[in-house]
């Protein structure tokens, strides 16, 4: 298997590092000729603002949203989440618009206001994920298809799937926790 990680800007190394981890091959995407061949595409948390542009820049924008029309695998972390959405409700960013959620950026205030927590993901099994938030989003709405996979204990949105596209507000590849990498994997692959 052979896995993009979108290197423009963001965390794109840190989820190199997890997905070797978990014996994939995984790959910086900057061109949108290394898309070709990939079996999923991570899109990592980073600034929205920055990802967005530099995906305009570079070509990448129209092209990872024909692969995700056709259903190619995508997993978007943070400003990942809000790069795949299709609306965003603060912010001036134009997201490539192929997950029916709305997300809304910095939800939980600035950097200093970021924090950790333990999640229930039951597709993950019993045992709670470990959420890191850094200026993170939230999902407001979920459109048809979606299924809502984590919430926080006050009914917040943070983590959802629709077909092959993945998405959670937190940052799974700043743990060493490597399940939510390895349920991706299993989409990918047909055994979720």
């Amino acid at each position: 298997m052979k896995i993009g990680v979108l290197a423009l800007q963001g965390a794109f190394a840190e989820h190199i590092e997890l997905l070797k981890k978990l014996k994939v091959d995984a790959v910086p995407v900057r061109l949108p000729r290394q898309l070709e061949g990939l079996d999923g595409l991570i899109i990592p948390g980073g600034e929205s603002t920055t990802i967005t542009k530099l995906m305009a820049n570079y070509n990448l924008a129209h092209k990872i949203n024909e692969l995700a029309r056709e259903g190619f695998p995508i997993f978007g972390t943070c400003a990942g989440m809000i790069v795949i959405a299709s609306g965003v409700a603060n912010g001036k960013i134009t997201p490539i618009g192929v997950m029916a959620i709305k997300v809304k950026r910095n939800a939980f205030g600035r950097q200093v206001d970021s924090f950790e927590t333990e999640l229930s993901i039951p597709v993950l099994g019993k045992k709670p994920f470990p959420g890191v938030f850094i200026r993170a989003p939230l999902i407001e709405s979920v459109g048809r298809g979606v299924e809502v996979l984590a919430k926080l204990a006050d009914g917040t949105i943070v983590a959802a799937r629709q077909g092959k596209l993945l998405v959670c507000a937190f940052h799974p590849e700043l743990t060493d926790d490597l399940r939510f990498h390895r349920y991706f994997l299993d989409i990918i692959s047909g055994k979720r």
